[in-house]
């Protein structure tokens, strides 16, 4: 095969499927008012393996100011440089943003967070129903006497450009040596058993509880939905942390 046919092949791979496309043609001409739970699973269900564009400038600071690649649907027809998802997601990763999809309209068609994306990677979708982290968002703590397992969370959870990005935005947050460990919790009965993320920091690390927050609500952004996660004090779980 010659070079002009390798580069023809190469761009012919990072092609979205011709069938997704015109799904999400059709789906962007419903109305919001008529969007339903079965246009929801359609949308998500084709919009990784689709041919959409990058949109001018590429990348946007959304008013959560979070970054965002700005993609556009294509019309039929229409000569484009086609911009596939599922073929980019790494990239993505890498560079730390999410997605927003149409952006040129009064309101997005759709918004993928960082943690969404990631999930993409390692699970085939955006979103994960069942699980086996914790979905007890009032659980963010180590009970005084309760029995845990303490280890550290595998590429398949915690990827290394997810690492990556969080242990660059802790730092900048403050906390100079970011630390992770994955916790199980109930681990002697299959049934009630769990795990949680927690990082090595505290209200008390911070100028007010309210910093603390924001840095939690940017950590969820970093990470697929149903992650469970948590702080506590570095010196109250013995040999658990490892750096991030």
């Amino acid at each position: 095969m010659n070079t002009s046919e390798n580069n023809k092949a190469k761009t012919q791979s990072l092609l979205g499927d011709l069938e997704k496309t015109i799904i999400i043609n059709q789906l962007m001409d419903v109305p919001f008012a008529e969007r339903n739970e079965k246009w929801r699973d359609d949308f998500l269900a084709n919009i990784a393996g689709a041919n959409l564009k990058l949109g001018d400038p590429e990348v946007i600071m959304s008013n959560d100011e979070f970054p965002y690649f700005q993609l556009v649907t294509v019309a039929p027809g229409e000569s484009f440089k086609a911009f596939v998802i599922e073929h980019q997601v790494d990239a993505i990763m890498e560079q730390g943003f999410g997605i927003v999809i149409n952006p040129q309209f009064e309101q997005p068609d759709w918004v993928f967070s960082y943690g969404d994306l990631v999930n993409l990677k390692l699970n085939g979708e955006f979103y994960t129903s069942n699980s086996v982290f914790s979905n007890n968002k009032a659980q963010q703590s180590i009970g005084q006497h309760e029995e845990i397992l303490v280890g550290q969370p595998s590429e398949a959870i915690f990827p290394t450009a997810l690492r990556n990005n969080v242990r660059e935005f802790l730092q900048y947050a403050g906390i100079k040596i970011p630390k992770i460990m994955l916790i199980a919790r109930n681990y002697t009965d299959e049934a009630k058993a769990s795990q949680d993320l927690v990082f090595n920091m505290i209200p008390a690390q911070f100028a007010s509880e309210k910093d603390f927050n924001n840095i939690l609500n940017t950590l969820q952004w970093f990470m697929p939905k149903h992650y469970s996660f948590f702080g506590v004090d570095e010196m109250s779980v013995e040999n658990g942390f490892q750096p991030l």
